[in-house]
């Protein structure tokens, strides 16, 4: 049985003692160095239970030798007079403490000591490691103390100071856990936007702003539900699972989330809003239900998203998806299309994601115009095929007409003869996302529909195909098809032989024509006597205006705006989701909302939530909870079965973090005219036409029925990049197994490849080679973090070999945020020898124990000029490079300031202690420890971020010329103050300078303080 003694110098170390599984079973010595440390009932509740033979006394005397088994307590501590610890506890003295580690639950352990070890608050241990260079004395438990008071972390970083005028709100996406693998955790990719809001956060709080850093959980979705069916366990019990292991992990990061403020899309106090948010929507007509041409997954059985599908496949699963008719729920975000373009403009948001958003609203001006179907004889019929078009100008130049595979006019629009073709096309499109049938780069195919129309400007019969690459649900689902000006257009003419007419020259008349022209002209070949419209010669925008106006005043079409984004399908066939606030009555099927009074609407506990076989949803099994009574009517109904979809708890959860245990309302209007609107939201690119462009439509109507003040709710937007797994190195083979290299002509992509490990990889040039065979060149490639892969690293074990702060500071040195970067365990190495090599100027060399010494080896002498200049320096650098996100810079000034600072004789305090203050945004746990070594007893976390002092910023050092009789030969640094004696005597030690004055006679000098050094040299006599 190992024991250990403890020498409580602060309340800190009884945390590191409540972290730390030592070893199995492990009897604690406790002392107080403070009669003011006193160890709270629930500090000790950390540690375990006292064995059953703990004595009953309170008095009794520190142990020596002989008591109880336990050493004494070592002379070399210099221990002041103490008294053991006491444990408030209303059973009994509780001094020794049996520690039972438990491997599921408790952190690495530090590697056991064979002997019995005396610890301290600050005579803290090395943590042993395999990995970690040997000649790295481990300076800091950081994988243990991070777990540092973090009850009282809790508060600090729930704390509303009294400045009401300055508040920041910082948040990054909040948790998806429906990405990740169930159970499995975070990799290293996601805390790299966690590690920099957190930097902005305590940097805020240290600037004196009341910041807003939560922290939640979107929890709903499919993959929770999948992994549910797959495993027979409940959803509700993984994700409750998820969350407990990332909320572990995120504390184990030191990240400062207001954890009071914590919130799960899943719990029925959160989702009760959504439903009512629901209701309102339905209150202003915004929500509806229609049928509509839906990605239907018969194996998954639900509706899925078409960035849910891939190649015609689920992206979960690789099941078939098929296009099918379905009556689902829709939000009018088209409503609100114009102002979700125009306020665009009002956001700090990178240019390439608002791009991102205009084209995926896409709003067009145009024509809207019919065209008359023609029968066998070419007499008109009652049907017209309407379309839209951005290009009323090239109506002349229309060959044929294309209807998508849904368009709702479909039968009226083919011939006998060509039926059983159509249909057989139709099924297969239906396999189609639909982001596949718009791909540029696939291959156009269509089937022609046996039918005719009629051109209603020149009266021209042309003919109607029934292609995938239009939508149904763009436009009229229907195009006027111009080969001459369009790239799909042309293609498709191309491969049916369809015939292509030219209606636009460009001004240049030296313009060859190689393909379809698209750009600006004068109309040609666009008259027609019999209609009366005449726009040859006309540019395209006259020519457009005048169509319009022709369409209009003939009956024939009318002016038309048009977007390419579609109203919100907003139903899933799935039981992991947010239950409807709506019933229908039986005697009518009337839907009826629910009062407000009524909400939530509990989502029923089910043991079958597998899909049905008739594609109903799950919910239809909970049959009890399907009937009901219409609460107004008390007339029977039924509820509805479809659940919301994954995006609905996401839209909104930044509200409910400024109010989150109302139980009245949304959010107080008080709290929210406070906190809004989010000033700094990090975020992947992934989310820029999905959850932010869902969330802007519902703060919209949000605003407009004065729930919230601001038009938007993200002011500030900033993408992080990806964190992309190790460098893989691969070899090929060919069909005899022998090694190609990479750059010869074989096609890689031919042959047999073969991962090769790293320690069997060398770099020559600018390419990896076999060692052993340096003729042989790999490919070498970084791929994105994924189990299949098994290039997940998790943090864990990064934390337990590193540190924590050294997690946090490598992800942010190893560059800008907004690029993707390359994981290497191995770099990691230079950010820890950094922080050792802090830790060691700060505190000082190890003992020869191999433990450090009590405080700092800071004086309080007065600081030299250089040293303030340097540290004022580094203060710009560090505050500038924080608000500007550029992390990675910040770090190497601190980097340079640590080099300088371990050539100073003496390290004045007033010099060190705001340089840990620099620190502690980026490395909290060791900046913590320092501040207390530095004398401090209340955290830094609210302390005064340094400011600059603009008389140590000016640069001592200038560059002076120095002229001989007029002309510059040199150059010299001095300093600003530099007389004119002292210049000489520095120009004189240059060595250009020196040749042209040895051996001369000075005349004169000539000194400009600042500005040049002219030396005047006596004439030399020629010889007689």
């Amino acid at each position: 049985m190992s024991s250990i003694i403890l020498l409580v110098t602060s309340t800190r170390c009884l945390f590191f003692l409540s972290a730390t599984p030592f070893c199995d079973s492990v009897y604690v010595q406790v002392y107080l160095k403070s009669p003011q440390c006193i160890m709270s009932e629930q500090a000790y509740g950390n540690l375990g239970s006292s064995p059953a033979t703990t004595p009953t006394s309170t008095k009794r005397p520190p142990p020596t030798s002989s008591s109880a088994g336990f050493p004494p307590v070592p002379n070399e501590l210099s221990i002041e007079p103490c008294r053991p610890c006491q444990i408030l506890s209303s059973t009994s003295d509780k001094r020794r403490i049996a520690v039972f580690r438990s491997p599921e639950t408790s952190p690495p352990p530090l590697t056991a000591p064979s002997t019995t070890t005396t610890y301290s608050g600050n005579l803290i241990p090395p943590v042993q490691s395999s990995r970690r260079d040997a000649t790295l004395p481990d300076f800091f438990p950081l994988s243990y103390i991070l777990h540092l008071e973090w009850k009282r972390r809790k508060e600090r970083f729930s704390r509303i100071q009294g400045v009401v005028d300055r508040c920041c709100w910082i948040v990054e996406a909040v948790v998806l856990t429906r990405h990740y693998i169930i159970g499995a955790g975070l990799h290293v990719g996601h805390p790299l936007g966690y590690t920099a809001t957190d930097i902005l956060s305590r940097y805020k709080r240290m600037k004196g702003f009341n910041v807003l850093h939560p922290m939640g959980w979107d929890a709903f979705g499919l993959p929770a539900e999948q992994y549910a069916i797959e495993t027979g366990t409940h959803p509700k019990v993984t994700t409750t699972q998820n969350i407990k292991r990332f909320h572990s992990q995120l504390k184990s990061l030191g990240f400062s989330y207001d954890w009071d403020r914590e919130i799960s899309t899943t719990e029925p106090e959160y989702y009760k809003w959504t439903q009512w948010i629901f209701l309102q929507l339905l209150k202003k007509g915004l929500a509806y239900q229609a049928e509509v041409p839906v990605n239907w997954c018969p194996a998954l059985g639900t509706v899925l998203a078409n960035e849910e599908v891939v190649n015609g496949v689920s992206e979960r699963g690789g099941h078939p998806v098929i296009r099918k008719p379905m009556r689902q729920w829709m939000l009018k975000i088209t409503a609100y299309a114009d102002r979700l373009l125009e306020d665009l403009e009002e956001l700090e948001w990178p240019e390439s994601i608002k791009e991102m958003q205009r084209n995926w609203i896409g709003r067009s001006e145009g024509a809207e115009l019919e065209f008359s179907l023609l029968d066998l004889d070419g007499c008109e019929l009652d049907v017209k095929l309407s379309v839209y078009t951005t290009r009323p100008d090239t109506i002349f130049g229309v060959t044929y007409l294309v209807a998508a595979p849904e368009n709702s006019l479909l039968s009226s629009l083919i011939s006998k003869e060509q039926l059983k073709h159509v249909e057989k096309y139709t099924e297969m499109a239906a396999r189609k996302s639909e982001l596949e049938r718009t791909d540029l780069q696939k291959e156009k195919t269509g089937v022609f529909s046996g039918l005719y129309a009629k051109n209603p400007v020149n009266g021209e019969a042309i003919p109607i195909w029934i292609a995938d690459y239009v939508l149904g649900s763009y436009g009229t689902g229907a195009i006027m098809a111009v080969p001459a000006h369009d790239p799909r257009d042309h293609e498709f003419a191309l491969k049916y032989d369809i015939s292509i007419t030219k209606v636009v020259s460009p001004f240049e008349e030296s313009y060859l024509f190689d393909g379809p022209y698209t750009g600006d002209g004068f109309t040609i070949n666009s008259s027609n006597q019999l209609s009366g419209l005449d726009i040859n010669g006309l540019s395209c925008k006259e020519a457009a205006s005048k169509v319009i106006i022709w369409l209009e005043s003939s009956g024939h079409g009318k002016k038309k705006v048009n977007y390419k984004l579609r109203d919100w399908l907003f139903a899933r066939q799935r039981y992991w989701g947010e239950p409807f606030p709506v019933v229908y009555l039986d005697d009518t099927d009337e839907i009826v909302p629910l009062p407000e009074s009524e909400l939530p609407v509990i989502l029923p506990e089910l043991d079958d939530f597998t899909p049905t076989s008739t594609g109903e949803p799950p919910l239809t099994k909970a049959t009890s909870w399907v009937r009901t009574i219409d609460p107004i009517s008390h007339k029977p109904a039924r509820r509805e079965t479809n659940t919301m979809p994954q995006w609905a708890g996401s839209c909104w959860y930044y509200l409910r973090f400024m109010d989150p245990n109302n139980s009245t309302a949304l959010v107080d209007k008080s709290k929210e005219r406070y906190w809004g609107p989010v000033d700094i939201y990090v975020g992947g690119a992934e989310h820029s036409v999905l959850h932010l462009l869902y969330a802007r439509f519902w703060h919209k109507v949000l605003y407009d029925i004065d729930v919230v003040s601001t038009k938007e709710p993200f002011h500030c937007l900033i993408n992080q990049g990806l964190i992309l797994g190790e460098i893989e190195y691969t070899a090929y083979k060919d069909k005899d197994g022998r090694l190609i290299s990479a750059d010869s002509d074989y096609n890689p992509g031919d042959h047999m490849h073969e991962k090769i490990s790293t320690e069997k990889v060398i770099k020559v040039g600018d390419y990896h080679v076999l060692k052993d065979n340096p003729n042989i060149r790999l490919t070498a490639r970084a791929y994105k973090m994924s189990k299949s892969r098994g290039n997940v690293v998790n943090p864990d074990d990064v934390v337990s070999e590193y540190g924590a702060d050294s997690l946090r500071l490598y992800e942010m040195f190893m560059g800008p945020l907004r690029d993707s970067k390359t994981w290497s365990t191995s770099g990691i190495e230079g950010v820890h020898r950094f922080l050792a090599r802090t830790w060691r100027l700060i505190v000082g060399a190890p003992l020869s124990t191999g433990l450090y010494k009590n405080g700092t080896v800071v004086t309080e002498d007065e600081p030299t000029v250089a040293q303030l200049q340097s540290l004022h320096r580094c203060i710009v650098k560090v505050s500038e490079e924080i608000q500007e996100t550029r992390f990675n810079t910040g770090i190497s000034a601190m980097m340079e300031f640590i080099n300088a600072a371990f050539k100073w004789e003496r390290l004045p305090k007033s010099v060190i202690e705001p340089f840990v203050l620099l620190l502690s945004p980026y490395a909290p746990h060791m900046a913590e420890e320092l501040w207390s070594r530095l004398g401090h007893f209340n955290s830094l976390a609210y302390e005064q971020f340094p400011e600059p002092l603009s008389e140590y910023l000016r640069e001592s050092k200038i560059v002076l010329p120095v002229q001989i009789n007029g002309r510059t030969r040199a150059t010299i640094m001095v300093d600003e103050e530099c007389s004119e004696a002292e210049a000489f005597g520095l120009a004189s030690a240059n060595e250009k300078l020196s040749k042209h004055l040895f051996g001369k006679t000075i005349k004169k000098l000539i000194y400009v303080p600042r500005r040049i050094l002219n030396v005047i040299l006596e004439t030399e006599k020629a010889s007689s």
